[in-house]
């Protein structure tokens, strides 16, 4: 399958600071403003994994999700990369710091209604550092999880009220994935 030759352009309908909505055609979707990107960091270290709770407006609900942050989006913070937004956040929301780092590659969460992309980055070698939490204003809680028994957590969490990210099914992946 191919692109369409005759691409429509693209329409700005309307800008925040930090998301605008477009047009391409018939269809409508949200993006970032200058192509902001993400980072999501995948914190692994003796079979237990680091994820993040905290309130998301968009849901009015808390979620839990792998650590991540926007690349660029601190004041003079023009050449950010993936690595040193992960970095940062890593630090910033769980307190813990990376020995090794590992860019597993870009990934889009939800292509049909966004153009947000991140990239994947695996750390490990954590070394605790502080309490984590996030900046002020986030009020992020960390979990230290298991990944024998994944799914029994998830359940846990979603019984305590909380939604998941899409990229919990990451850790999920091997028994979903199974025939048994």
């Amino acid at each position: 399958m191919s692109e369409p030759e005759d691409l429509p352009p693209e329409k700005t309908l309307w800008k925040g600071k930090w998301i605008e909505a477009r047009s391409r055609g018939r269809w409508e979707y949200a993006a970032r403003t200058d192509a902001i990107r993400a980072a999501v960091i995948l914190a692994i270290e003796d079979g237990h994994v680091l994820l993040v709770e905290q309130f998301r407006y968009a849901l009015c609900r808390r979620t839990l999700e792998l650590p991540a942050g926007l690349i660029g989006d601190d004041d003079g913070a023009d050449d950010d990369s993936a690595l040193d937004a992960a970095k940062r956040e890593l630090e910033e929301e769980t307190g813990y710091r990376a020995h090794h780092w590992e860019e597993v590659g870009e990934f889009f969460s939800s292509p049909g209604m966004t153009s947000e992309g991140f990239t994947l980055l695996k750390a490990t070698g954590l070394t605790k550092v502080s309490d984590g939490g996030g900046v002020e204003g986030e009020n992020i809680t960390v979990h230290r999880v298991p990944l024998a028994g994944f799914a029994a957590t998830v359940a846990d969490f979603r019984a305590r009220g909380l939604v998941m990210d899409t990229r919990m099914l990451l850790m999920l992946g091997p028994q979903l994935l199974s025939d048994d």
